[in-house]
């Protein structure tokens, strides 16, 4: 097996199914930009193939390397690399108060009280929650807890980022609240998304179809499939 590229996210002839229907079939991807988007219809396969870059889905055949880190055989190494960053944030959101649920997202990292306080503020200023630290979480907005679960995601500081479907639950300034986070992110940003307007941000857009990929390119010729195909 040839080496993979550095910083790569690999799928190597991927298939997954759950029970008896199939939503992924061989399926392979080199991706190594700092922008992807995913997208398709429901049912095309995009959320469990977002969920295969961190463990929570293991391929039924083929392998997924997070930078030469195979899944199956490492998945703590892999979750330390790749955040992962849910539709709806109440699932990520599990302590009081905000501040209280970034530290919680430190606490595996041996890091003493100081340490942890100043990186949670650090990262609460950086998506506009700092004044909002000591506040009950679930009174935030839509748009702010999921501003919060990226900052929870980012304070470990991962090196790859993947966000499935984190607009659907917002209005649409709240969607541009999220979509100008995106844009400042200093980590790989894999997208599962219906947004197109989000979609075009993206060096690069993966297009699936019955668990297949049917378009690979840039936005300006992958999205004109996709809305072909949705045609």
């Amino acid at each position: 097996m040839d080496e993979d590229p550095p910083g790569a996210l690999v799928l190597d002839s991927v298939s997954h199914a759950f029970g008896d229907r199939t939503v992924l079939r061989d399926v392979s991807l080199t991706l190594t930009e700092r922008r992807i988007a995913v997208v398709g219809a429901n049912g095309s396969g995009k959320s469990t193939l977002a969920r295969l870059f961190n463990g929570l889905v293991l391929p039924d055949a083929g392998s997924v390397r997070v930078h030469g880190i195979d899944t199956r055989r490492s998945v703590r190494k892999v979750r330390r690399l790749v955040g992962f960053v849910f539709t709806d944030p109440d699932r990520q959101i599990l302590m009081p108060t905000v501040a209280e649920d970034v530290e919680l997202s430190l606490s595996r990292l041996g890091l003493d009280r100081d340490a942890r306080a100043a990186r949670t503020a650090e990262v609460l200023d950086r998506f506009g929650l700092a004044e909002h630290a000591d506040q009950p979480a679930h009174r935030l907005s839509g748009g702010q807890k999921q501003l919060l679960a990226l900052a929870t995601v980012l304070v470990t500081e991962p090196s790859v980022v993947v966000a499935d479907e984190p607009t659907t639950l917002l209005d649409l300034r709240n969607a541009r609240m999220l979509r100008a986070a995106f844009a400042t992110l200093p980590t790989q940003l894999v997208l599962v998304t219906h947004d197109l307007d989000l979609a075009e941000d993206a060096e690069r857009v993966i297009v699936l179809d019955e668990g297949r990929v049917v378009a690979d390119d840039v936005p300006s010729i992958a999205l004109p499939a996709y809305r072909r195909l949705m045609s």
